[in-house]
């Protein structure tokens, strides 16, 4: 079955993007392993001359897009069993468990908002799920939704052609990945690690867990209490720090 992503937007001419390149554009291009739809809001506007949006209700600056319109778009798809994502800077995060849940599935269904957003009773009556790539505000929904869907396609079998090299990456266990070297062994007067060149794998293995840890706790204090919290939760020692 191909995992479809159906994309609605106001701006198509923003895809595929990113998602037209290296081994995610030829699965969707060549392998047919994924398949992009993409739907231009602006056909279902519905009005003569257009509108697709309207002053807030209450008052306020700019223009929110209109639940009828946002709604007849949605309407035009074959949703199926695929979730609908709203990119917005106040949804839940997007993480690689949710990632994980998704591509699993057979396929999304993203709405790209723009201006001050989405009427809230076409998200609420349709069943969008809010979905937030950051605590930043963009012009736009597309850049997110090509994070979100290249995150779940990578995930597909087949896309990446091996499925263990996404078995150490960040976020797969609560943990950052660690440091990633290659040739040349000396690259302006630093060295590869030493333990990387020793062919002992286990004590590679142990630097590697380690260098997670540490990167993770030094950047990601978040992410490290939850991972100490699940260790306690399983009468595990937490690592010395």
């Amino acid at each position: 079955m191909t995992y479809k992503v159906t994309i609605l937007t106001m701006a198509p001419e923003a895809f595929p993007g990113a998602l037209g390149a290296s081994l995610i554009g030829t699965a969707w291009r060549e392998a047919g392993l994924w398949d992009l739809e993409l739907v231009d809001i602006r056909d279902f506007s519905g009005h003569k001359r257009g509108f697709l949006d309207d002053t807030p209700a209450g008052g306020g600056p700019g223009q929110v897009l209109k639940a009828d319109v946002i709604a007849a778009a949605l309407d035009s798809v074959e949703v199926g069993d695929r979730p609908l994502l709203y990119m917005s800077a106040r949804g839940r995060k997007l993480t690689q468990a949710r990632v994980r849940d998704w591509s699993a599935g057979s396929g999304l269904v993203v709405l790209c908002g723009r201006f001050e957003g989405v009427d809230q009773r076409v998200l609420d009556a349709r069943g969008f799920m809010e979905i937030s790539v950051g605590d930043a505000v963009l012009a736009g929904g597309e850049a997110a939704a090509m994070v979100t869907v290249e995150a779940c396609v990578r995930l597909v079998p087949g896309v990446l052609g091996n499925a263990v090299s996404t078995q150490e990456e960040s976020f797969e266990d609560g943990l950052l990945e660690h440091p990633q070297y290659t040739r040349p062994q000396v690259f302006e007067g630093l060295e590869i690690p030493e333990v990387l060149r020793s062919g002992h794998h286990g004590e590679i293995a142990r630097w590697r867990r380690s260098q997670r840890e540490t990167t993770t706790r030094e950047r990601r204090p978040d992410l490290w209490a939850e991972h100490l919290a699940k260790l306690q939760a399983k009468g595990v020692q937490a690592p010395k720090e």
